[in-house]
C-alpha cells in the first residue's frame, strides 16, 4: 500500500499514474476534489481508497503495517496565495505530522519542496540541505517561505541526530510542465498557456526584460517534464539508501523564447510573440535564471536522461493539449 498526497493534483496524478503502471500495489489518494474537473486527473487509473486530507492521520494509524511508503505531494502551491495560515496548515504543519508519523514507523517518506525556496537564486541553486547552508536561502513568497520552513527543520532534526524516517527525501521540483495540470487556472505552465492563447487565434504575450545582461523573452529557466518528475520518484522507491534533499530539474536552463517557439512548432503555427512589461508589482523579485544542479541525485545512482524542452513540449502538446483525451 502507498499513500500519495495530493494525489489528484498534477504532480500527484503523474505519480499514481506510474505506480499504476509500475507494479500490484494499492495506491491510496489523499485529496480535496472540490466542484473541478481534478477527478479526471485520476479517473483513468485504479484506486484501492481516497482519503480526505483531515481523515489521513487516523487512516495510517489504521494501516501502519500495510503501508510502503508515504508520498506527500499535497499542498498549496500558489505563489499568490494571500492567506499564510492557510499555506502553513497544507505545506507546514501536515508535513510536519507526516514526518513524525514516518519517524516511528519506520515508514519510508518522499516530499515535495521546491525551487522556490532558492528566493531569487543569489545563493545559488545546490540542493546543500545543511542546515548553514539553507539558512542562506530567502525565499520571495509565502509558499516558498512554507517549504523552506519544512527543509529546514528536516535538517535540523536529521543533523541532531533525532528520530527520523528509516529512508526519505525531499524534492525540489523546477519549473514543472505536462498533463495534468489543467485545474491549476493562472498557475499552469507556459506551454499551456501558450496553447490555449494560439487557440484563440490572438498573439502569445511574454515579459520583456528589464535586465541588461537578458533579452526580451531571454529569461531562463529549469524547465522539466512532469513524466520526468514521475520517474524519479517511482526509480526512489526501488532504493534504500536515499536521505536528503534533491533537486528535480534537468540541469540546463532554458529561455520562454525557446519553450514559446517550440510550442508552435509542435501547433505547427508561425510563431506570433508580443513582448510586454513585466508587472511593476513583480519586476523587483523576477528571476532571471533558475537552474537545478543535479550532483546529488546523479551521485545517489540515478542515471537516466531528463527528456529535451522541444521533445516534452512535442509530447505534451500533441498526444495531450491537441487530443480530446488530455489526461494521462
Amino acid at each position: 500500500m502507498i499513500v500519495v498526497t495530493g494525489g489528484a493534483g498534477f504532480i500527484g496524478s503523474n505519480i499514481i499514474a506510474a505506480l499504476s503502471q509500475s507494479g500490484n500495489r494499492e495506491i491510496i489518494v489523499c485529496d480535496w476534489f472540490g466542484a473541478t474537473d481534478k477527478w479526471r486527473n485520476i479517473a483513468r487509473h485504479e484506486v484501492h481508497d481516497i482519503i480526505r486530507p483531515e481523515a489521513l492521520l487516523d487512516f495510517i494509524d489504521q494501516h501502519r503495517m500495510r503501508i510502503e511508503c508515504i508520498i506527500h505531494m499535497g499542498a498549496v502551491s500558489s505563489t499568490t496565495e494571500r492567506d499564510v495560515d492557510k499555506i502553513i496548515a497544507a505545506n507546514f504543519r501536515m508535513s510536519c505530522d507526516l514526518w513524525d508519523w514516518c519517524s516511528k514507523s519506520g515508514t519510508p517518506f518522499i516530499y515535495a519542496s521546491s525551487a522556490a525556496t532558492y528566493g531569487d537564486g543569489r545563493a545559488g541553486f545546490e540542493d546543500d540541505w545543511k542546515p548553514d547552508a539553507l539558512e542562506k536561502l530567502r525565499p520571495l513568497n509565502a509558499y516558498g517561505w512554507s517549504k523552506h520552513a519544512f527543509d529546514r527543520r528536516v535538517a535540523r532534526l536529521a543533523a541532531g541526530g533525532r528520530p527520523k524516517p528509516i529512508v526519505w527525501a525531499g524534492l525540489k521540483f523546477f519549473n514543472v510542465y505536462g498533463p495534468n495540470e489543467y485545474h491549476k487556472d493562472e498557475m499552469r505552465s507556459v506551454v499551456c498557456q501558450i496553447v490555449d492563447t494560439v487557440r484563440r487565434g490572438e498573439t502569445v504575450k511574454l515579459f520583456k526584460s528589464h535586465n541588461p545582461a537578458y533579452p526580451d523573452g531571454g529569461q531562463l529557466r529549469d524547465f522539466v517534464y512532469v513524466k520526468d518528475c514521475a520517474d524519479a520518484v517511482i526509480w526512489l522507491l526501488s532504493q534504500g539508501n536515499y536521505k536528503g534533499i534533491y533537486n528535480i530539474g534537468t540541469g540546463k536552463a532554458r529561455s520562454f523564447a525557446d519553450l514559446a517557439h517550440a510550442v508552435f512548432k509542435a501547433m505547427n503555427v508561425p510563431p506570433r510573440i508580443e513582448y510586454v512589461d513585466t508587472p511593476p508589482e513583480i519586476r523587483d523579485n523576477y528571476q532571471y535564471f533558475t537552474q537545478a544542479e543535479m550532483g546529488s541525485l546523479r551521485a545517489l545512482g540515478y542515471d537516466r536522461p531528463f527528456t529535451e524542452l522541444e521533445d516534452g513540449v512535442n509530447d505534451y502538446v500533441q498526444n495531450y493539449l491537441l487530443t480530446g483525451a488530455p489526461y494521462i
